[in-house]
């Protein structure tokens, strides 16, 4: 899959890092990315500027005030508007040459099993573990890497699943915890875990570099800390425990 002259000027900085090969990888690439807050935001910018070929974008949700403060991708004036929706018209404006796909619906197991199975690679922007799991379950029975990340108040955690190479989430999350039905967040959090998001995706997809695999990587914005934690398979869990 060539590239056109007008996308060999717009990449034109980052291929002179990843090579006119590792553009057209780009190119070809399929990403799902599931939620479009504020760690959504800030991955689909990133990988719409980098020139992912196509973005599929799941979030049953409209715009709310209370997002706004760390919801980069929508203004005052997108209130009331489903988020996929705003979403993708401003994408489409940032790179025309991106396809992208807005689904509204919730993160079913059933429609995230359609999904994942046409894509490369999953982004995991949820604000929710329930919600996670199914997606971690989903992304180990097709075999597709998963980047997951999670936000609270100053802190953040990165992990980077690729069926039977890592563990999965259900590995080092045996029992689903309680999600607060309002989580605090600042409004950089979600820039430097879906930064980190964003840079994990075009690592694996050009395979350019060393994924941040078997690891748990934390973000301490407080005192501005990153803590690296190996973490490994556990050979009972009930989701990839017998994958060989």
């Amino acid at each position: 899959m060539s590239l056109n002259p007008e996308e060999l000027a717009r990449y034109d900085r980052q291929i002179s890092v990843i090579g006119v090969e590792g553009q057209e990888k780009l190119k070809k690439a399929r990403v799902l990315i599931v939620g479009v807050g504020g760690l959504g935001s800030i991955v689909s910018l990133y990988l719409v500027a980098a020139g992912v070929g196509e973005l599929v974008l799941l979030d049953e949700g409209v715009v709310e005030l209370s997002n706004l403060n760390r919801q980069i991708l929508y203004d005052t004036s997108d209130i009331g508007k489903p988020k996929v929706t705003v979403a993708s018209e401003k994408l489409r404006r940032l790179n025309p040459w991106v396809s992208i796909k807005p689904i509204q619906a919730r993160a079913s197991e059933e429609i995230l099993d359609k999904l994942v199975g046409e894509v490369d690679l999953v982004i995991d922007a949820l604000d929710n573990w329930e919600s996670r799991l199914v997606l971690n379950k989903v992304c180990v029975k097709h075999n597709k890497p998963l980047v997951h990340a999670g936000i609270q108040g100053f802190y953040g955690q990165l992990m980077v699943v690729v069926p039977r190479v890592t563990p999965c989430l259900q590995c080092i999350v045996p029992r689903t915890p309680l999600t607060p039905s309002k989580i605090p967040v600042l409004p950089p959090t979600p820039g430097v875990l879906g930064s980190l998001q964003a840079n994990e995706a075009l690592k694996i997809i050009t395979g350019i570099g060393k994924p941040a695999l078997n690891k748990l990587i934390v973000y301490d914005g407080l005192k501005m800390e990153f803590t690296v934690v190996n973490v490994y398979r556990n050979p009972n869990c009930p989701i990839c425990g017998d994958l060989k």
